[in-house]
């Protein structure tokens, strides 16, 4: 037997050894339903970072509640309070960037003010 017909007959041995069955079916049991978000992370960053009028704790305080239902297996229960805590974060958010461009807002509108009242306090010395 020549050494390239060995590894021809070796090469058929192993195609019919892994040969796959047409037969074969496979069931794939996927989710029907998606795990309702908690937005916990959201709201952590929102209670340390920006937290106006206290809404941050109040989003993650329904961010824990919304995790709390799911880990029981209350999904419509955790969806509501998920719900709630994406609304809280969105109101947190937005009430921080308006109250933050406000202040920028004022400083640049006040500090000639300031300055022009700096100057003549310093001249009536």
């Amino acid at each position: 037997m020549d050494h390239a017909d060995k590894f021809e007959h070796e090469a058929l041995a192993m195609e019919s050894r892994y040969k796959r069955n047409d037969d074969t079916v496979v069931i794939v049991n996927a989710p029907t339903t998606l795990q309702p978000t908690d937005y916990v992370v959201w709201s952590t960053l929102n209670l340390m970072y920006c937290n106006p009028c206290c809404l941050g704790l109040l989003a993650f305080y329904y961010s824990i509640k919304s995790r709390d239902r799911k880990h029981v297996g209350d999904m419509e229960g955790a969806r509501e309070y998920g719900s709630t805590a994406r609304c809280l974060n969105i109101i947190t958010l937005v009430l921080y960037l308006l109250l933050s461009i406000g202040f920028i807002i004022m400083i640049a509108i006040l500090f000639p003010y300031i300055e022009n009242m700096t100057n003549r306090l310093k001249l009536s010395n």
